[in-house]
């Protein structure tokens, strides 16, 4: 099974729980476990919030959410400056913000950030799927009733 929802949404605040909404949406949908619901709600939520707050001079961004099988595949691109992962601080305890990178690293099976310079950042999370009995995700998947492989 291959769904995927594609979205370009300006760099603002108000469009973070939209692409949230729609795609937990999705998910409910085809029966994936709330908890796995909720890591992916809070990696995107994560993603699109950097964005918004950092992603200067950029006007929009696009976000690419979907199911493929049982993995579920984000990507989340900007075109702001960019900016080199790898210089990113840790956060002092007690800190309010600065944990985004490390709340996706934690939550994703995998989470690359691929920065363009002068062009924007590509965030991809990738999170395998889990369902519940009977749901629609596990016959979709293969035709046959089984989870796919």
């Amino acid at each position: 099974m291959d769904a995927t929802i594609a979205l370009r949404l300006p760099r603002d605040a108000a469009s973070v729980p939209l692409i949230r909404k729609m795609f937990d949406g999705t998910l409910r949908s085809l029966g994936v476990v709330p908890q796995i619901r909720d890591d992916i709600e809070l990696m995107l939520t994560e993603a699109c919030a950097n964005v918004v707050r950092h992603a200067e001079p950029s006007d929009e961004y696009t976000v690419t959410a979907g199911v493929h099988d049982d993995l579920c595949v984000i990507r989340v691109v900007d075109t702001g400056d960019g900016f080199d992962p790898s210089r990113v601080r840790t956060p002092a305890p007690g800190e309010e913000s600065g944990r985004g990178m490390l709340i996706m690293r934690a939550l994703a099976d995998d989470v690359r950030f691929i920065s363009r310079r002068e062009h924007g950042v590509v965030v991809a999370l990738e999170k395998r799927l889990r369902f519940e009995p009977g749901a629609a995700g596990l016959t979709l998947g293969t035709g046959n009733g089984r989870r796919p492989r």
